[in-house]
């Protein structure tokens, strides 16, 4: 049975690709395999990270491309060119259009450092998100894989897990612990739910 073929986008360290690749490493992405890593930042330690793991890698910047509708153009004709079934934003510093989403509906996962709804949408990320979780008094967070849609952080939920702050949290502190406890582990996870449902789809069972 082929594997369903997984692209991941990036832009700087690449953590959440590193889950990817050590979740593969270790037989729990069963379903699929990383194709294709591409960077928005020529200068992206992902790309090094997939480099280390064997993983064919391209970079695409969109001040060469023009335009935003350029650089979803060529983004959208190396995933295609590679024959890439899903698409996981793994520290992806870029908003994506509705052309683009709307061209691979279910077919686009992202982690979010939050239980969404909480901490969403426009303007949270990175320690934005950490930032307001303490600021309001939250005392559980955690992280969300998610579905991508034109709405940013407002597709259909995958999986969530959980996260308690501490009494002396900084935001620091709380995002490393919400990568290393929730979104290394849900991301991976998830991955593999929608391969598997790629492969169910194109077998027919």
């Amino acid at each position: 049975m082929s594997k369903a073929k997984i692209g991941v986008l990036v832009s700087g360290g690449g953590t959440n690709l590193q889950a990817l690749i050590d979740a593969q490493t270790a037989g729990k992405l069963p379903s699929g395999e990383i194709a294709l890593v591409i960077a928005n930042n020529a200068d992206a330690y992902a790309l090094t990270r997939a480099k280390n793991a064997g993983i064919p890698t391209a970079v695409v910047l969109k001040k060469d491309c023009g335009s935003q509708e350029a650089f979803e153009t060529a983004l959208m004709d190396m995933l295609n060119k590679n024959g890439i079934d899903l698409i996981v934003l793994a520290g992806f510093m870029a908003i994506l259009s509705e052309r683009f989403t709307k061209s691979y509906p279910r077919r686009i996962i992202n982690v979010h450092p939050s239980l969404i709804p909480s901490f969403c949408g426009k303007g949270f990320y990175g320690l934005h998100v950490h930032e307001a979780a303490l600021a309001y008094g939250v005392k559980v967070t955690g992280a969300t894989v998610h579905f991508v849609n034109e709405i940013p952080d407002g597709g259909e939920i995958i999986l969530q897990k959980a996260v308690a702050i501490r009494k002396n949290d900084t935001p620091e502190t709380l995002q490393k612990r919400v990568m290393r406890l929730a979104e290394w582990k849900i991301l991976p996870a998830a991955a593999e739910l929608v391969c598997r449902e790629i492969i169910t789809e194109r077998t027919g069972d």
